[in-house]
Parts: structure tokens; C-alpha cells; sequence
């Protein structure tokens, strides 16, 4: 599917020209015949981004399974607990007020949108564990934060310029424009480091699903693992969510979708949810890059679409149906 979402965009290409051009790239010794155009098509402008929305897929999508487990609920994801609403107010206070907490330059506005979305989500964490890590409590924090980030943006809009705010609102639509090599080597690294750990951690997850009671009966260190869990989501979704804007219901839908055709063991829930989540990014992306050409339709709205009927879904089902 990589390829032909390859092939699609405002430039017609056929699979096989992708192909030949891939081909040449990685089999230099076979001598394949390309062209410049080609090439600066399929390697700098559109296989950037097919690949961030494969990988960015699927990180969302563990990241939010995970939480799910963790808090024992189906509507959790990055994006409903405070994490994405934060990312988007230190975006907005590099690209309005030009300050960050760290780094300058060209990584200014994506190291100040990581650094707020983890302190999000250590505010979360750090309510819980004062009021005794419940997950109540820990969905009631993010959406609390939620809030406040959100209304922290809007007042940075408020007082921005024309310009700015046309920049803040292109980075809250959520886009894979401008996407570059370096950017996914980075996103690369921290799901190479990160999808491990959280897939170890699926029986854990499946002990917490059955009740903290039970979970520590089985020999779990619930605390523990929680904070794990946690902290890697976080880092995983953030680092997404710092190169790419706001991406919603990605890590909500794709969760329940896997949850739907595989059940509730994470043991297989986890690496569907992935593959789900890079499949449904890349069919949005794709969608969003052909529908209205030559207008491109960012993904997070593209996303939306889809994600909000399957949120409206979930809420008129209890919880209970979905841990069974």
C-alpha cells in the first residue's frame, strides 16, 4: 500500500515508476534508469511523509492502547488526557511568543511542543500518585489539563498576529507536510527503543485490566508498572505529536478497532493496534493528499472525520463490554 500511496498526489506516478526509482536507490549497482524529477518526487517530498504516517500510525496507536489498559478505560488515548493540548500550547509559545524552555532555532517549536506534552503528562502522573494512582483520577487530571492547555492556546491566539495564528492553526490541524529524513530517523529511533518495552509489558496489562486487587494477587507491582507504561506512552506519543501537530482519535480508534477482531489480550492487542494505527494514518494522509487536488486536506482533519463517530460509539457503550 506504501507504494501506490507513493504513486498518488498532484504529480501523476505510476507504482512501477516508485518502484524503479526505489529500486535505484537502494540497488545502485543494478543501474537502473531514472530521472532527477522522479526522484526528488518520491524520496524528498513524498516518501517523507508516507513513512511518518506508517510510523507516527503507528506509535499513536500503541501508545494509546497502552494508556487505555493502564487506566482501565476505552477512551482514553494522547489526545483526550491532556497530552496533545499541551503539545499544541508549546508550539503556540515558540511560534507566537518565539520562547522556549529548551532549543532554539529550526527544532524551536518541535522541542517546546515535547517538552510541554511531558509535562502534561507528569502533572498527570504526579496527581495520581498524590491521590493515590486510582485511574479515575488519572483521566480526571489529563482532562483538567486538557482544558487549561487549551485555553493557553486560545489566549496566545487572542494576542498573536494575522501570520502567527495562521501558523499555530496549520500546526493544530495536524499535517506530514514538510516531513524530512531527519525527522523520522528521530521518530525511528524512539519507537525502535519504546514498542518493545510497551509490548513486554502486555501481561502486566492484561493483570491490571482484571483490578489492582487482583493484579498484585498475580505478583504485578502495579505502581510500577503504571509509571512505565506511562512514561513511555508519553514519550512515544510526544515525540509524534512534536514533528507532525495534533493527530486525534488515532490512538483512540485504532485500540478499538484491534479490540473489535483480536479481543482484549494485549498480547495481541498491542502490535495490532500498531498495524491498524499505520494503516488508518496512511489511507487518511493519502485521502487528504488526492481527494480535492490540488488541495491538500491535513491529516488530523482527515483523522477527525472518522475518529469522531467512532468516539461518539464508544461513549454510549460501558466500559465493561470493551474489557471482556
Amino acid at each position: 500500500m506504501a507504494l501506490v500511496a507513493t504513486s498518488l498526489g498532484s504529480a501523476d506516478l505510476s507504482v512501477s515508476d516508485v518502484a524503479r526509482s526505489v529500486a535505484a536507490r537502494i540497488f545502485p549497482f543494478l543501474n537502473i534508469q531514472t530521472t532527477s524529477t522522479l526522484d526528488a518526487i518520491v524520496w524528498d517530498i513524498r516518501l517523507p511523509r508516507i513513512l511518518m504516517a506508517i510510523l507516527a500510525g503507528a506509535g499513536l496507536a500503541i501508545a494509546g492502547a497502552s494508556m487505555q489498559g493502564v487506566m482501565r478505560n476505552p477512551l482514553v488515548s494522547p489526545f483526550t488526557i491532556g497530552i496533545s493540548s499541551a503539545a499544541a500550547f508549546g508550539a503556540s509559545v515558540a511560534i507566537i511568543l518565539g520562547a522556549g524552555l529548551i532549543g532554539t532555532g529550526k527544532y524551536l517549536i518541535i522541542v517546546n511542543a515535547f517538552v510541554f506534552a511531558l509535562i502534561a503528562a507528569f502533572l498527570v502522573y504526579g496527581l495520581a500518585r498524590f491521590r493515590g494512582m486510582r485511574p479515575e483520577t488519572m483521566i480526571l487530571a489529563g482532562i483538567a489539563l486538557n482544558y487549561f492547555f487549551s485555553a493557553g492556546t486560545s489566549i496566545l491566539q487572542y494576542i498573536a498576529t494575522e501570520e502567527e495564528v495562521h501558523t499555530v492553526v496549520h500546526w493544530l490541524f495536524g499535517t506530514l507536510t514538510g516531513i524530512t529524513w531527519e525527522n523520522l530517523l528521530i521518530v525511528t529511533v524512539v519507537l525502535v527503543i519504546g514498542l518493545p518495552i510497551l509490548i513486554k509489558s502486555a501481561w502486566d496489562l492484561n493483570a491490571l485490566v482484571a483490578g489492582d486487587d487482583m493484579a498484585t494477587t498475580l505478583g504485578v507491582n502495579t505502581r510500577r508498572v503504571r509509571g512505565v507504561s506511562m512514561i513511555v506512552s508519553t514519550m512515544v506519543a510526544a515525540v509524534i505529536i512534536s514533528f507532525t501537530g495534533i493527530i486525534g482519535f488515532i490512538g483512540l480508534v485504532a485500540p478499538h478497532i484491534s479490540r473489535m477482531i483480536v479481543g482484549a489480550d494485549h498480547r495481541f492487542l498491542l502490535p495490532t493496534s500498531c498495524m491498524i494505527g499505520a494503516f488508518l494514518l496512511l489511507l487518511a494522509d493519502t485521502l487528504g493528499r488526492t481527494a480535492f487536488q490540488p488541495t491538500i486536506i491535513p491529516v488530523g482533519i482527515v483523522i477527525s472525520v472518522i475518529g469522531v463517530p467512532f468516539f461518539a460509539y464508544l461513549i454510549l457503550r460501558t466500559r465493561k463490554e470493551y474489557f471482556q
